[in-house]
């Protein structure tokens, strides 16, 4: 799961690609990156952090040119978290590219042999995102005739990158002289928007991986990248699009609603707060239905994607809604966390409880989901340690069985707390008088009634079923041992020293 942003603006780029990635922080916070282009040269500024302790005001100054991309990252698929990997990524030949991805490549590991042996290409990191770049960069140098880009040759190298490439990819990029390039894989499963603001001459483009970036920095959303869709804009603004490849249906990760996007984000039509809602409500028709036998005195949220479906839950059920947590804000998100002591102290860390919301009630906790139940474990002891006289658990989304292999680095399937479980032997995991889960169902027509256009969203850490048709039980045993706490551990503390070893 990463952030993406590219600018062609009619202004320094730098601030806007700056303040657009501080609104896509909570998509990354491993590292950052921006690049920007000047003529034909490229300024890069990137390192480990969060945005704001990345940038510095001398690279701010470094940073110049009207056109640019940015990147905000988290680690997926098991790979180390180090400088090496921050976005964006370079090569200089054909041309001079730069590119940012989100998602993840299921055949990044052929890719990289095919890329070695057949395009006589160096990949110098374990990241699939530089092996992105280097098909990119090899169809490019194959599409291109006496030297000469233009819009029709960029596609065609698109085109032929969709052919090679397998998995989830949203992607913006740019190419040396010529402008700012974005493509979605065939599939749309990581979502990408396309923004424009009017201006005298031609207008200035923005294209993020959420509405809100746009909106925050005054750009009107124009619509969707299309699945299959490239986009190029070239230096002097010009607007140029493609979308003759053979798109396969539109699904995107329906994980995205639950719990990535913030609530204030539109992606792919849809209201992100107005699915969480619908969660809510129905997780409040569950409850009615099937659990009427229980005395619920306040419903409270884990802060913090889940307080929509928790507000519209005591609504619908007409019971109290109370802050029960207040949340650390310096804190990252838990489930991607390596190492299970890490994880539990960070939730102590992040969240504490108000006693007074507790004290001898019976309490509804409300999640957005529960991945390893590691976070949901710590908080239901929380509550009882407050003083909670008993403690029901609901969660937005339905059991977390299967990993994600398409850019949310999910763990192995061992590590997923409903993973061979039934419902009574999770909840007792938990320590919970009450676990109650949203039906894959009533979360699909949720979020699909607001744009009843979408037929099938990319449900797999739900079903096990991979919507791109390639993923392989040796697939997923690969994925597992790379995301097995401790081969991540290993990864990090390996990346942290050659970095020390860099400095």
């Amino acid at each position: 799961m990463c952030g993406i942003i590219g600018i062609a603006s009619g202004e320094p780029a730098n601030h806007l690609l700056y303040d657009g990635l501080l609104l896509l922080q909570h998509r990354g916070q491993d590292a950052a990156g921006i690049v920007t282009a000047e003529k034909n040269t490229f300024h890069m500024a990137k390192g480990q952090g969060l945005v704001r302790d990345v940038f510095r005001t001398r690279d701010m100054r470094n940073l110049e040119g009207q056109i640019g991309i940015g990147h905000c990252r988290y680690p997926t698929a098991g790979s180390a978290s180090s400088s090496a990997e921050a976005q964006p990524l370079y090569v200089n030949s054909p041309f001079g590219i730069v590119l940012a991805h989100n998602g993840n490549l299921t055949n990044s590991d052929e890719l990289a042999k095919d890329i070695f042996r057949e395009d006589f290409r160096h990949v110098n990191t374990s990241s699939d995102s530089e092996v992105l770049l280097n098909v990119l960069a090899n169809e490019l140098q194959k599409a291109v005739t006496r030297h000469e880009l233009d819009s029709a040759t960029v596609f065609k190298a698109v085109k032929a990158l969709h052919k090679r490439v397998k998995g989830a990819y949203a992607v913006v990029a740019m190419i040396a002289g010529y402008g700012l390039l974005a493509f979605r894989d065939p599939n749309g499963i990581r979502p990408l928007v396309i923004a424009t603001k009017e201006t005298e001459g031609n207008p200035e483009y923005l294209i993020a991986s959420e509405s809100v970036a746009a909106n925050s920095l005054g750009f009107q959303i124009l619509r969707d990248v299309e699945p299959g869709e490239a986009i190029l804009i070239d230096v002097d603004r010009n607007f140029h699009t493609d979308n003759s490849i053979n798109s396969r249906e539109l699904c995107p990760c329906i994980f995205e609603y639950v719990y990535l996007a913030r609530p204030d984000s539109v992606l792919n039509g849809i209201s992100v707060y107005e699915t969480r809602l619908r969660m809510g409500r129905s997780l409040a028709d569950q409850i009615r239905r099937d659990h009427a036998d229980i005395k619920i005195d306040v419903v409270i949220p884990i802060p913090d994607s889940s307080r929509p479906a928790a507000m519209e839950m005591a609504v619908s059920l007409k019971v109290p809604f109370r802050e029960g947590f207040i949340k650390n804000r310096y804190i990252g998100r838990t489930f991607i966390m390596p190492g299970q002591e890490k994880r539990k102290k960070s939730v102590r860390q992040k969240l504490n409880p108000i006693t007074m919301e507790f004290k001898g009630k019976n309490v509804m906790l409300v999640d957005d989901s529960i991945v390893r139940g590691t976070t949901a474990r710590e908080i239901v002891q929380m509550a009882r340690e407050a003083g909670a006289r008993r403690v029901f658990f609901a969660s937005a989304a339905p059991p977390v069985r299967y990993p994600n292999v398409y850019g949310i680095d999910m763990p192995s399937a061992k590590e997923l707390i409903a993973n061979g479980r039934k419902n009574f032997e999770i909840s007792s995991e938990l320590g919970v008088d009450r676990l109650i889960y949203q039906s894959l169902e009533a979360l699909v027509s949720g979020v699909q009634s607001v744009n009843p256009k979408i037929n099938r969203f990319e449900t797999s850490c739900f079903t096990g079923q991979y919507v791109t048709g390639d993923v392989t039980s040796e697939y997923l045993r690969l994925i597992e041992a790379r995301r097995n706490d401790k081969e991540l551990s290993r990864n990090i503390t390996t990346s942290n020293q050659l970095d020390l070893n860099l400095v």
